[in-house]
């Protein structure tokens, strides 16, 4: 491989990724000089090897064969692009992280996100992605699944965790995320820390 042109490199490492996966030349930054990773990056979207989501940020396009069009980019995968190349942690919030452990189908306008980053916001054509900054040990002591998790608990309220909440949470989550999530969660807020624990409950055969 060290005699394959950088570009040749880029395209591996696309290709080993998959269709969908969204990046920028930051994940190459061990390829070669970050200007000459940009550069080659314009050039394939040029081409139309690849798509520009906006400044600094790509998607290997996937096609749908079945709506005969090109899938748009996940704005969760596009936000963890983001958060690479500023070296931050983030995770899911509001109806985000609703939107993502199932319990709410709505497609948000606004796609917000905590971080320990400062706070910004970036457009696309598929909506806004929305930073706002928490101090680092709100997000650090948790796993992603676990952070989502304690988010979307905010998000809904201590009046809205229902049964039917619960057991679709118990549903949505393995039995190692749920494990996690006691353990990690023993600090946030006590009716968040007992909605947690009555979700890794084992009630049924859905664990795995």
């Amino acid at each position: 491989m060290a005699n394959l042109k950088l570009v040749d490199k880029i395209l591996n490492r696309i290709n080993g990724h998959g269709k969908g996966w969204t990046f920028s030349a930051k994940d190459f930054s061990d390829l070669g000089l970050t200007e000459s990773v940009s550069r080659n990056l314009r050039r394939l979207a040029e081409k139309g090897k690849i798509v520009r989501v906006f400044r600094g940020i790509y998607v290997y396009p996937e096609y749908s064969a079945f709506l005969n069009e090109q899938v748009p980019p996940s704005p969760d995968d596009i936000a963890h692009a983001i958060s690479r190349i500023r070296g931050e942690t983030i995770t899911a919030s509001g109806l985000s992280a609703l939107n993502q452990l199932g319990l709410s189908t709505q497609v948000p306008a606004i796609w917000e996100y905590i971080s320990d980053g400062p706070s910004r916001e970036y457009e696309w054509q598929g909506g806004v992605l929305k930073f706002t900054h928490q101090p680092n040990k709100e997000l650090s002591a948790l796993s992603s699944a676990s952070a989502v998790l304690v988010q979307a608990l905010k998000a809904l309220g201590e009046r809205n965790i229902t049964p039917e909440v619960v057991q679709a949470l118990r549903r949505k989550l393995t039995k190692k995320e749920k494990e996690n999530a006691v353990r990690e969660a023993r600090y946030a807020t006590a009716w968040i820390y007992e909605a947690v624990k009555k979700i890794a409950e084992e009630k049924d055969g859905h664990d795995a």
